[in-house]
């Protein structure tokens, strides 16, 4: 995954550096701004993979600023609202249940965008987001251990950033698409129990999306 994603990071730059070089004449090229939400399903990852999440289901909705380069290329920069996080179950010999983590993002993605065609493009690029707020809820047999409490400084990372890629439909001034982003950094802080060091959750962000987008002049 981390190949996968330092090749994308790759591509994005080399796009950049030959479209910005590139003199465009001829073309009728303005900027668009708008607005777009949709439905987000996300998840939380481990280094090895953990079978033992389940997927929440949650919503984006912000602004957006299409600005072309040339007639097959552009630069998107966005700022939404975007609710990530995952159910995690487990069970032990003291006990069995489910933690649900909601995280609620300010994030901010800088997206290449490449018209394959009049219609139809892919994006890709990095992405930035500052964690705003959020819950943990935990749900056990053993009643001592439920809770349900605010996210904070002392626990969690504030700032998230990874990769962010996939496609999207144009037609006229309205675009429907679909996205995966990956996030390189952990949710949880390190921290310190019995002289042991861990991370709750020691996971990384993973959400998948789909969009409607509706743009201005």
């Amino acid at each position: 995954m981390k190949k996968f994603i330092t090749s994308l990071s790759m591509l994005c730059i080399s796009l950049c550096a030959l479209h910005t070089n590139a003199q465009v004449t001829g073309e009728d090229l303005h900027a668009r701004f708008g607005i777009k939400g949709g439905v987000n399903f996300s998840n939380l990852y481990t280094k090895d993979g953990d079978e033992n999440s389940e997927m929440l289901t949650g919503f984006n909705a912000g602004l957006f600023a299409k600005i072309p380069v040339s007639r097959h290329f552009a630069i998107q920069p966005e700022l939404y609202y975007s609710t990530k996080g995952a159910k995690i179950n487990y069970n032990s010999f003291l006990t069995k249940g489910s933690t649900e983590f909601n995280l609620n993002y300010l994030e901010l993605p800088i997206l290449a965008v490449v018209n394959v065609t009049d219609n139809f493009n892919i994006h890709v690029g990095p992405y930035v987001s500052y964690l705003i707020g959020g819950k943990a809820v935990n749900d056990a047999n053993f009643n001592l251990i439920d809770f349900r409490r605010n996210i904070n400084n002392e626990d969690y990372n504030k700032l998230d950033a990874g990769i962010a890629v996939g496609l999207g439909f144009d037609i006229g001034h309205v675009g429907i698409g679909a996205r995966y982003n990956y996030g390189l950094t952990k949710i949880g802080k390190e921290q310190q129990y019995l002289g042991n060091t861990y991370r709750f959750p020691n996971a990384n962000n993973g959400v998948a999306s789909l969009y409607l987008a509706i743009s201005f002049l």
